[in-house]
């Protein structure tokens, strides 16, 4: 079996993008590795050949800013695409994480246990991970239904898969959702762990690629982020990838939560009853578990 690993970024350095460590926690599961690095205005493309010259292919790619690519985040589907596209031939698997994922080391033996055990199973188009989503710190997890606790993160080395919509997950052919098998294992999410003044210019940078989103643009007009907005969170228990350990002990703010402030809108509340006591997910899929 042969695996390789794929993603793509862009300024890295600039935004705090834990990049190297994301590519680091999986690296050990995979033969290859191939990283888009869009036109940074950073040493992003030191960092990432830095990393293991032996395994990773870098591919120079150019980000297309016009209006279309900027509605919905189009352009970040389109980099991923143009990483998949050279994951070779003999691949069996490509495994997908983004510049501010990891996996925890505790779960890679599963992960090739799953891949090893779907690999000749052709219906089998991807495998379905667990999601842990930080917030304001190392210390918190996001526990609103708003945030998604499922997506794909290992996929069929087929071509006629591509990325949807802003690279959240994938999707086949005509448009069809993928045939996925759960994996025993969580990516670790820290996109909104910054200090708030780097998480405002992250907003700010990422916003750009989210054109005619009202939502988006009326949250930037502030320098500096405000992370009490957030409806509910959890206290985090368990311990962080080995590879994110220095990058957490950097860290250079502190964030409280009172938990007493935990709120649900009538409408996750809503979709929570029915989903535990009707046994009905009216939650959105974009796959399909076989």
């Amino acid at each position: 079996m042969k695996v390789t690993g794929f993603t793509f970024i862009r300024n890295a350095v600039r935004f705090d993008y834990p990049v190297a460590e994301a590519i680091k926690s999986i690296l050990p599961v995979c033969d290859d590795f191939v990283v888009a690095v869009g036109d940074s205005e950073d040493n992003t493309e030191a960092l990432v050949r830095s990393i293991d010259r032996d395994k990773i292919k870098v591919i120079n790619t150019t980000w297309n800013d016009s209006a279309e690519m900027k509605t919905g985040g189009k352009v970040f589907a389109a980099e991923t695409d143009k990483a998949f596209r050279a994951v070779p031939d003999d691949s069996d698997w490509a495994f997908y994480i983004q510049g501010d994922e990891a996996v925890h080391e505790k779960y890679l033996d599963a992960i090739r246990a799953a891949m090893l055990k779907w690999k000749d199973t052709r219906e089998v188009d991807g495998l379905l991970f667990n999601y842990l989503h930080f917030y304001g710190s190392y210390d918190y997890v996001a526990i609103s239904p708003r945030w998604y606790s499922n997506e794909i993160r290992v996929i069929r080395n087929d071509k006629s898969i591509f990325s949807y919509r802003d690279a959240q997950g994938f999707r086949k052919g005509d448009n069809m959702k993928l045939n996925v098998k759960p994996v025993d294992a969580y990516v670790y999410h820290y996109g909104w762990v910054k200090e708030p003044g780097v998480m405002m210019r992250k907003v700010k940078n990422a916003s750009s690629f989210y054109s005619g989103n009202r939502n988006q643009e009326a949250a930037i007009d502030s320098k500096s982020f405000d992370y009490s907005s957030i409806d509910a969170l959890s206290r985090f228990g368990g311990t962080h990838p080995a590879v994110m350990q220095d990058h957490i002990d950097r860290k250079n703010w502190s964030f409280d939560h009172d938990m007493s402030f935990n709120r649900l809108s009538l409408r996750y509340r809503g979709k929570i009853f029915i989903r535990k006591y009707l046994g009905i997910d009216t939650f959105y899929r974009n796959y399909r578990l076989i």
